[in-house]
């Protein structure tokens, strides 16, 4: 949308795309949350940058589509930001010490398929020797199997293993549906 466009459907547009995205976020114990993304999810942070630093120029415009299309899933595969989020500035840098590699204990499970890891970070490295990032960006590649399991609604199970935080959880029926959709590719 131009920013004129934009401006005047702003509101509406915000409305649906929260409640979009609230079908589309996981839980994983307190304090990782993934937010599977989409066309839709995508095209909304794409707006709001636009918005913000007053983009028009069709050049800039390709720039920031071309920073935000590799996040919306291709049909044989699931993406996600993963949020590490600690309220308290001072624990948050503790724990990001002590969850140093956790984007890699991320998995996903259909049924009694075999786990699959993400693929994380593909835009730029987001961890040092100190400390990791709050902010991951994930893809899990689901095979044809997976995919037909999903589809026929086996149940979908998320976790992680790191020696500092463990959890795993099964998908709710909505939100399973919701990505099941991204999978129609």
């Amino acid at each position: 949308m131009t920013l004129e466009q934009y401006a005047n459907e702003r509101e509406g547009f915000r409305t649906r795309v929260m409640s979009h995205k609230n079908k589309r976020r996981v839980a994983i114990g307190p304090n990782v949350t993934l937010y599977f993304e989409d066309a839709l999810t995508m095209q909304y942070q794409i707006q709001e940058m636009l918005r913000l630093e007053r983009i028009f120029e069709a050049e800039k415009i390709q720039e920031e589509l071309d920073a935000y299309n590799p996040l919306i899933p291709d049909g044989s595969n699931l993406k996600a930001t993963m949020m590490i989020e600690f309220p308290d500035i001072e624990e948050r840098r503790a724990e990001l010490q002590r969850l140093i590699g956790i984007e890699t204990a991320l998995w996903l499970a259909v049924g009694d398929l075999s786990r699959v890891t993400p693929i994380a970070n593909e835009d730029l490295d987001r961890e040092t020797a100190d400390k990791t990032s709050a902010v991951h960006f994930v893809r899990f590649e689901l095979t044809e199997q997976m995919i037909s399991a999903l589809r026929a609604s086996e149940k979908l199970l998320i976790g992680i293993d790191h020696p500092a935080y463990g959890y795993a959880m099964q998908v709710s029926t909505s939100t399973q549906a919701a990505l099941v959709r991204d999978l129609q590719g």
